[in-house]
């Protein structure tokens, strides 16, 4: 059994966080999946090991209605869901299909040391950004931490920064 995040108080053991293909969205198979992969790191630029990621996104026809069962992992029925866990260097990988009426996946992130889990975008540069509220209100830079970056077909790198100068953008919900 591995340790989740710890919070502030633990490790927890939680045995249902991560799940078998918790990364794998996409149904197998799927012609237009894409791979997003990268790294959690925290404010020395250290990787986290033990950091969980929550994927949320629309299919690629914009429904948000998903498939009852979002652990559900059968290879034909996207849920529009994920979760992936970082290994011992901080990485994750995760496979998905692109989404629709939106251009980003919407990502919840879990880490020791964190009192509350935060909330960021990864924005898929194929996509209009011009038009996307969020991107056109931050700063050129800041910008750029939301933004995926291609490294091969139907790949894309997104690390994200947990505090630092190249901190990632981060979502406050009220």
């Amino acid at each position: 059994m591995h340790p989740t995040p710890s919070q502030t108080v633990g490790p927890f053991y939680g045995y249902a966080l991560p799940f078998p293909q918790g990364g794998q969205i996409a149904p197998a198979g799927h012609d237009g999946a894409l791979t997003v992969h990268g790294h959690v790191r925290d404010g020395a630029g250290e990787p986290v090991p033990d950091a969980l990621l929550e994927i949320w996104q629309p299919a690629p026809d914009g429904s948000r209605a998903g498939a009852p069962g979002s652990l559900r992992r059968d290879g034909l029925t996207f849920t529009g869901f994920g979760r992936v866990s970082t290994g011992p260097d901080g990485r994750y990988v995760l496979r998905t299909l692109p989404p629709g009426g939106v251009p980003y996946l919407s990502v919840c992130v879990f880490a020791r040391g964190l009192l509350h889990h935060l909330f960021t975008r990864v924005y898929l540069p194929d996509a209009d950004l011009d038009s996307d509220a969020l991107l056109a209100a931050l700063e050129s830079d800041r910008r750029s931490t939301l933004i995926a970056e291609p490294t091969a077909e139907h790949v894309y790198r997104f690390d994200i920064h947990l505090q630092g100068e190249k901190e990632t953008v981060f979502l406050d919900f009220r």
